[in-house]
């Protein structure tokens, strides 16, 4: 049996929040307790909300809230991208 880190999501997931962090740390310092941790906080999320998805993968009510949760956490990661660009941060 896998485990959540294999499933494709979860990689593609990780991967864009390890970006997400990578980009942040050349944004500005007055951005530090905003924009800065919110995108970095709802792109970690996502791949928190994988994890516990797969968990409680034999209760598909919680199953499928939990992945829920993911694409909307997924949403506020593209919102905060969004803005990110509107500032000519990325």
């Amino acid at each position: 049996m896998g485990r959540f880190n294999e499933l494709l999501a979860y990689k593609k997931a990780f991967e864009l929040a390890m970006k997400i962090y990578e980009i942040t740390r050349e944004f500005p310092r007055e951005e530090k307790f905003s924009l800065t941790d919110q995108i970095r906080r709802s792109s970690r999320s996502v791949c928190a909300n994988i994890g516990e998805s797969y968990r409680r993968r034999a209760y598909s009510k919680h199953f499928v809230a939990k992945l829920s949760d993911a694409q909307s956490e997924n949403t506020e990661t593209e919102i905060w991208l969004e803005f990110s660009k509107a500032c000519g941060y990325i």
